[in-house]
């Protein structure tokens, strides 16, 4: 009786490892506020590549499963017209990156690097994607579209006002982002028949966590560079700076400390088992 009862308390100690080990991570920057829509597509149908990044940290390795970020398609603009998704993953210069940088911006310091770490895409079957029309008519009071230049002619104080379609984005990652505790950048593009996607900024008063950064943007003519879409491009003073609307949503993986206690945990649980039998 002795033995059976060490055996479950064995079973109750490695599930509760295993479960310590894969905590729940989600992170929020809000809903939009109104202020910014900035461009963010692949490449197709007569537009050239442009990416917009926003920050996040994992205090832990983390495997993100799912998302959510959301943006503005031109009015009546039928959720058919969706063509390509995808999530790409950042990380913070100068990694993948060429250090020092080539000089075309005012910094690189804080900025994404020059090459992408990872990508998940539907094209691919990597991304499922679910977009649901939150308002039909919403409108920010200034844009970033074409206004992306290499210094000196890189502040233009944006592109004006537009209204559309408030669109959110709920995504999928069938194969997760697998990525060691650090500092990245979520960068979501949408691909319309039809005219541009902007992603939507939400507030930043005062920084979401420790080392938040605002946002930036580029595109093929600025690649491998990058700009602040507050600091360098609409400018000011003092310029604006913006985070943007997504979330993430994942697990914990296991730290390595945490599988060599579980291990020892099985381990032990096989010699139990053995001692059971042994005394049948």
């Amino acid at each position: 009786m002795k033995r059976h009862t060490a055996v479950a308390l064995l079973f109750m100690a490695v599930a509760l490892l295993a479960n310590q080990a894969r905590a729940s991570v989600f992170f929020s920057t809000g809903a939009p506020d109104g202020r910014l829509g900035a461009v963010t597509q692949t490449a197709g149908n007569g537009h050239i590549e442009s990416e917009a990044a926003d920050d996040f940290i994992l205090a832990a390795p983390s495997a993100i499963t799912n998302g959510s970020f959301t943006g503005l398609l031109p009015s009546n603009t039928p959720l058919s017209n969706i063509q390509q998704v995808e999530v790409e993953i950042y990380n913070v210069f100068p990694r993948f990156s060429v250090d020092p940088p080539d000089g075309m911006v005012p910094t690189r310091t804080n900025s994404p690097s020059d090459n992408v770490s990872l990508i998940r895409g539907g094209a691919i079957g990597y991304l499922t994607f679910s977009p649901t029309i939150l308002s039909s008519s919403f409108t920010v009071a200034n844009t970033i579209v074409n206004g992306i230049n290499k210094s000196p002619n890189r502040t233009t104080g944006g592109e004006g006002p537009i209204s559309g379609e408030e669109v959110q984005f709920n995504v999928n990652f069938v194969i997760p982002f697998t990525l060691p505790a650090g500092h990245y950048f979520f960068v979501p593009q949408v691909l319309l028949s039809n005219g541009n996607f902007l992603w939507l900024s939400t507030p930043r008063s005062a920084p979401i966590f420790p080392g938040d950064l605002q946002a930036w943007i580029r595109n093929t003519n600025l690649d491998p560079d990058w700009l602040r879409m507050g600091t360098d491009i609409v400018g000011g003073s003092p310029a604006p700076t913006f985070n943007m609307a997504f979330s993430i949503d994942g697990k914990e993986t296991p730290e390595p400390a945490s599988l060599g206690l579980a291990g020892l945990g099985l381990v032990a649980l096989i010699a139990a088992k053995r001692n059971v039998r042994r005394s049948r």
